[in-house]
């Protein structure tokens, strides 16, 4: 995958767009002006009311300059957006200042601004937020104005449970601000992972749409052609061998042979299974997967055994290239060989590849089939990658988009290693046999 492709869609993802922040502090205002306003005069609970709404104020005209600055649609940079929210953090604890500091109940709402950074942004600024938010909360612990209480009366909560109030702030700071970028961070990843995977599969399938339309523009060219040899045919008949021109009328001859055989070759694309649209043995899929690497010094075993007539299914771009890149796996990481066996029932068709390799490490085990989680180490046999897009490889996507893509076919992949006394990985992929064909039959049918 180009860095500057695919992965600018991953840094896109890690910034706050201008909309979203106003609507937030949007919300935030009116309902600061309404629990203010609703203390003043619903409760008749004196508080510095003029001080307050400044403070509020102060947001509302930032949401203005934004609006102004910005278009909608602009998505701010991590420094920036977090400048943003760090006012947030500021302005909400001036008003807490204002209204009783830790002992107001409102005070938890400290964690809104972390919060939104640890889902967007990156880590660096959120924990210079989480920070910032942590000083000033300790601060407002014993500095603030006194808690918004009938006339006459003053509430002083006692200095256990304000302390208690600020561990509660500082372990949800830690402790949420965490778990919100971990479950964000995971998202990302396998959102951006499934666009490659659509990348891949797009990729794939042009690829193969090219054999399709090359056979057609020779079965379109044939007719021309062979006109044209028609011609040439008679011309050389009527010159004679004495001719001036007979040299190069022999020569059109020639090249319009070598054009039959050239049209000839694009046609046979479209024929015998390697048309997009033709049925694939098991056996023919195998064969077209496992051929690109029979070049390397590792020799791959084939061996199919069945009950009944050999299961066929369409030809599946994705599918092809998800067993191809298990194939490629299986003959990086082997010490001497790869065994692919095949096996068929009436009800299932099991396709199994096998290296004796190192295997899968046991942490690598659990978390394989998840997006950025990689297998590879350095290229042992200075082994070319087949196409620029298997660089996701490298970036622990191979292995997700294969297992992706096969999935798309209704297979089930299991990834094991060998039981004693071998050693080595084990990829098991499974298909119900009436799900298999059932591509196959649709294209049959001309669904």
């Amino acid at each position: 995958m180009d860095e500057s492709g695919g992965f600018q869609t991953e840094r896109n993802t890690q910034r706050l767009r201008v909309d979203t922040l106003v609507r937030l502090r949007w919300l935030a205002v009116i309902g600061q002006s309404a629990t203010v306003a609703g203390v003043h005069f619903g409760l008749g609970f004196p508080l510095p009311f003029a001080a307050c709404f400044t403070v509020i104020a102060c947001s509302a005209l930032l949401n203005i300059g934004l609006r102004v600055r910005y278009p909608v649609s602009k998505r701010l940079d991590a420094g920036l957006a977090a400048l943003i929210l760090g006012y947030d953090i500021l302005q909400l604890c001036v008003l807490l200042f204002l209204t009783g500091g830790l002992q107001n109940p409102f005070s938890l709402l400290i964690l809104a601004p972390v919060m939104i950074s640890a889902t967007v942004l990156p880590p660096r600024p959120t924990l210079i937020l989480g920070v910032f938010a942590a000083v000033l909360t300790s601060v407002l612990a014993f500095y603030h104005m006194p808690l918004p209480w009938p006339p006459g009366e003053t509430l002083v909560l006692p200095l256990t449970y304000v302390t208690g109030i600020w561990c509660a702030i500082l372990l949800s700071l830690g402790f949420t601000g965490i778990y919100a970028w971990r479950v964000a961070n995971e998202a990302r990843q396998l959102a951006n992972a499934l666009a490659a995977t659509e990348l891949v599969l797009e990729r794939e399938q042009h690829l193969s749409q090219l054999d399709g339309l090359a056979a057609a523009a020779a079965h379109e060219l044939g007719t021309p052609l062979a006109t044209i040899a028609l011609v040439v045919r008679e011309l050389d008949h009527a010159a004679g061998a004495d001719h001036p021109m007979a040299e190069d009328l022999t020569l059109l001859r020639q090249q319009v042979g070598r054009c039959r055989e050239i049209l000839a070759k694009l046609t046979s694309l479209g024929s015998d299974g390697a048309g997009p649209l033709d049925r694939l043995t098991l056996s023919h899929l195998i064969e077209e997967v496992a051929g690109p690497q029979r070049g390397f010094d590792v020799p791959i075993t084939i061996r199919r055994a069945g009950e009944g007539p050999e299961p066929a299914t369409a030809r599946n771009p994705g599918l092809i290239y998800g067993l191809g890149n298990i194939i490629d796996n299986a003959v990086d990481f082997a010490a001497t060989r790869v065994d692919v066996e095949a096996h068929w029932t009436a009800s299932t068709v099991t396709l199994t590849v096998q290296d004796d390799g190192p295997g899968f490490t046991p942490d690598i085990l659990l978390r394989l089939g998840d997006p950025y989680v990689t297998t590879r180490g350095a290229e042992r046999r200075g082994i070319m990658r087949r196409t620029d897009d298997d660089n996701a490889d490298g970036h622990g996507l191979g292995v997700f988009i294969a297992k992706t893509l096969i999935e798309r076919t209704g297979a089930h992949v299991t990834w094991t290693n060998a039981p004693g006394p071998g050693n080595g990985a084990r990829v098991t992929v499974s298909w119900e046999r009436r799900v298999f064909e059932k591509t196959a039959s649709a294209e049959a049918d001309g669904l």
